[in-house]
């Protein structure tokens, strides 16, 4: 419950001197009776009669109370929200060379960059969200979708060796662009995420990133892998031994990508960098929420109107007055039968 005139609620302060004022008046103006011996009353119990002749006073307490509330207009209120969310589409285009098993980041760059997609995917529940892997050739993991659920699940299925070997950027790119550029939303997005230069396919990454404009689609380049070598596994009968190889970027490339479409080109040279690079995308990427909150509220003084009526009527009625002046009545016959000799001084 809400008051509209909430400040008409500090009149009720001023019942207290009232009551402090009734309190001493009943002190000066109560009936006197002087008897020769008052030990006739010591045990005498008290009626419940002498606790109602304050009750005229009370109730005109409960009426002025109720009208000071009634003043405060009281209000029930009913609020609601209509939310629309506008999500963005994106597609992930991840690299799945052999060299995406060098081990400069931990266990190594692929695994890596499965785990930092997957907590991203994780903080975008609104978006539609899809997954290109490339190398030599290209294709869609997961279409765009909603259900995150089975993302993930895709996600850490993801490994080396499903397609041939090279690194075919512009086609990753060109076969997310193919994703996205029927979508309805307001805001596409490709983030690419690759270790090493084109060697591979038809498209060559300036062209894709042209295409990628001509339908409105931001791509964020991530160049992943430690500066200069970088162990890599290499199996050797039974066993597996390590040769350090030159870590090489086309960061050039992967810049004019960016550039092109009104993207960002981000380098990762470790876990924590990978994961900065993505809350730096998440960042720039935000879902709309448009919130319309309504509120509709109703009167409610109209019972506190009905109830300081009553109050008042049986506070000011000459049924009230009677019973008090019944009580007093009462209260001298009574002392008559208990003393030898009364005098009646006063009643007020």
């Amino acid at each position: 419950m809400v008051f509209a005139n909430i400040e008409y609620l500090f009149l009720l302060l001023l019942l207290i001197p009232y009551i402090v004022w009734y309190i001493l008046k009943r002190k000066k103006t109560e009936a006197a009776l002087q008897i020769s011996d008052a030990r006739v009353y010591a045990h005498t119990p008290k009626s419940y009669k002498n606790y109602l002749l304050h009750a005229p006073f009370i109730l005109r307490v409960i009426a002025l109370a109720l009208i000071i509330v009634v003043l405060a207009r009281p209000q029930s209120t009913n609020k609601w929200q209509n939310s629309e969310i506008e999500g963005i589409d994106i597609m992930l285009a991840i690299d799945v060379s052999t060299s995406m098993l060098a081990e400069d980041l931990k266990p190594n760059r692929l695994e890596a960059a499965k785990d930092v997609a997957a907590e991203f995917i994780n903080g975008r529940p609104n978006d539609n969200i899809g997954i290109t892997l490339f190398a030599g050739e290209t294709f869609t993991q997961c279409p765009l979708t909603v259900d995150h659920a089975v993302l993930l699940d895709m996600i850490h299925n993801i490994k080396c060796g499903l397609i041939e070997d090279g690194t075919a950027v512009g086609m990753g790119v060109a076969n997310a662009v193919t994703r996205l550029k029927d979508s309805k939303a307001k805001s596409k997005v490709i983030i690419l995420l690759t270790d090493g230069t084109n060697n591979k396919g038809d498209i060559s990454p300036l062209t894709a990133a042209e295409i990628a404009k001509s339908f409105g689609i931001r791509v964020y380049t991530i160049g992943v892998g430690t500066n200069g070598m970088a162990p890599y596994p290499y199996p050797v009968g039974n066993t597996v031994q390590y040769i350090n190889m030159p870590v090489e970027i086309d960061e050039k490339t992967l810049t004019q990508i960016a550039g092109t479409t009104d993207g960002n080109y981000f380098r990762a040279t470790s876990n924590s960098k990978l994961k900065e690079v993505y809350e730096e995308i998440d960042k720039l990427e935000k879902t709309k929420l448009n919130v319309k909150e309504y509120s509709k509220r109703e009167e409610d003084y109209r019972w506190f109107a009905l109830a300081g009526f009553l109050f008042v009527l049986l506070g000011g009625s000459g049924i009230v007055y009677y019973w008090k002046f019944y009580c007093v009545i009462q209260y001298s016959r009574k002392s008559r039968r208990n003393v030898s000799s009364i005098v009646i001084c006063n009643i007020k």
